[in-house]
């Protein structure tokens, strides 16, 4: 996460997001992330947008990866998932369940990152049903369950590998 950190500071500096894609090999039920790889994007202070995603897709292909999830910056915001996180975690946890996405937030001094999650099913109902763009808000799920929770089950492991790919 700090290497991620090092690569955003450019765009951090002039309050722009700056996103990237995460890469997993499967073993044995597990999903070891190895790799990060930050595409071509469009941001703003609140938002980023990968483009020209075939170079993504053909480095996870060429390495035999599943897009586990995601990393972004909140340049000068809290740590928290936005309506857009919201939307762009629902693409990530509909291909593999388990996907996760970080959000860093250097300028908040209460909680610098987070690693979350879509509530299943709460969350992922929401979002399944929900047609909006841009920012809005979105119901609660039934329940009382929140619509994302902190991730749980993932761990940093410094014995493996990892490679970065900026192709910005």
């Amino acid at each position: 996460m700090e290497d991620f950190l090092e690569l955003a500071k450019d765009n951090t500096e002039k309050d722009l997001e700056t996103c990237g894609v995460l890469g997993a090999f499967l073993e044995s039920r597990t999903f070891y992330v190895t790799t990060l790889i930050i595409p071509k994007q469009e941001s703003t202070s609140n938002s980023c947008q990968a483009k020209n995603e075939e170079e993504v897709f053909a480095i996870q292909h060429g390495r035999s990866l599943f897009p586990v999830g995601w990393i972004h910056t909140h340049p000068s915001q809290s740590c928290f998932m936005s309506s857009i996180d919201l939307h762009t975690q629902f693409s990530y946890q509909v291909m593999v369940p388990e996907a996760f996405a970080i959000v860093m937030a250097p300028t908040d001094a209460s909680r610098s990152y987070g690693i979350f999650r879509l509530s299943d099913p709460g969350g992922m109902d929401v979002l399944r049903e929900c047609r909006e763009t841009g920012f809005h808000p979105h119901k609660d799920p039934d329940g009382g369950i929140p619509i994302f929770q902190q991730c749980t089950n993932v761990y940093k492991n410094s014995n493996l590998r990892f490679e970065i790919f900026d192709l910005r």
